[in-house]
């Protein structure tokens, strides 16, 4: 029999992790001295224990491996968990891949415009279905859409329904037909009445977004950075933009405020 320690070397595993996987049932040695404590284990054991090490180097956790270990597991459980892990694998590869492809993408952008950090930063995140009070209609530009934000706005006042959070406009095309639809967020479904409309918005499972510190009046430089980016990271746009107003201007309908906050989400997917 051998002494932990002389075990420990043989199989190149440090003592600390052999008492561990001890105490989770792993690997039990053949003897523990009952006065001392010490643990004994023989060469047969270590069969076992490459076995614990090649599939821990898998990926597996000590417990999935106590599942593989017990006798007469049958070899679909065995192969399901295997392909569970495998599985996981290659999700975690595709987003290095697509968080590698990013980097290049900047990379050239700072080759391209010798400016190692852009005015704005994309981010790609997941936005959540939300129940919204809406009205909707063709405007003739951008800023003129200031008397749907009053005929909603009157309308909730006159229902007493109070908005859960930022305001945003949805843009169902462009230009020159510009169809917009402002929108409050609601705690739930409301009455309707006119124009005013009520639903639950879906979510969006991909969206790129960048944040606009500034005027209306230059928002359009933010439009431009989310589109090159979305172009030069291997996305398309696949639904109507948002334009989150975080922080509205003191003066309603004010295009010239600096301290304005806009979030602008754009729904994306993968080319």
């Amino acid at each position: 029999m051998l002494k932990i320690g002389e075990f420990s070397r043989l199989s190149q595993v440090s003592v600390k992790t052999l008492r561990y996987y001890d105490e989770m049932g792993l690997l039990e040695p053949v003897a523990i001295d009952r006065f001392t404590g010490y643990r004994y284990y023989t060469f047969d054991l270590l069969p076992r224990l490459y076995r614990i090490l090649a599939l821990k180097d898998l990926g597996l956790s000590l417990e999935q491996i106590g599942h593989l270990l017990e006798e007469g597991l049958p070899p679909a459980q065995l192969r399901g968990m295997l392909r569970l892990k495998q599985a996981e694998i290659q999700q975690r590869v595709g987003e290095e891949q697509e968080r590698l492809e990013r980097v290049e993408a900047r990379l050239r952008q700072i080759e391209q415009e010798n400016n190692p950090m852009s005015t704005y930063e994309i981010v790609i995140k997941k936005i959540e279905p939300i129940f919204i009070a809406s009205v909707q209609d063709v405007i003739p530009s951008y800023p003129e859409q200031g008397h749907l934000w009053h005929e909603l706005e009157t309308y909730l006042l006159s229902v007493k329904v109070i908005p859960i959070g930022a305001c945003f406009t949805i843009y169902h095309s462009d230009e020159p037909e510009i169809n917009a639809e402002v929108c409050e967020p609601t705690a739930g479904l409301i009455p309707i009445a006119g124009r005013v409309q009520s639903r639950q918005l879906p979510g969006v499972p991909t969206a790129a977004c960048v944040v606009h510190h500034g005027p209306f009046v230059t928002i359009g430089e933010a439009y431009q950075a989310v589109l090159k980016w979305v172009e030069a990271n291997g996305y398309r746009v696949n639904g109507a933009c948002r334009e989150i107003y975080l922080r509205v201007p003191d003066k309603p309908g004010d295009q010239n405020d600096p301290k304005t906050v806009t979030e602008i989400q754009f729904p994306v997917e993968k080319v």
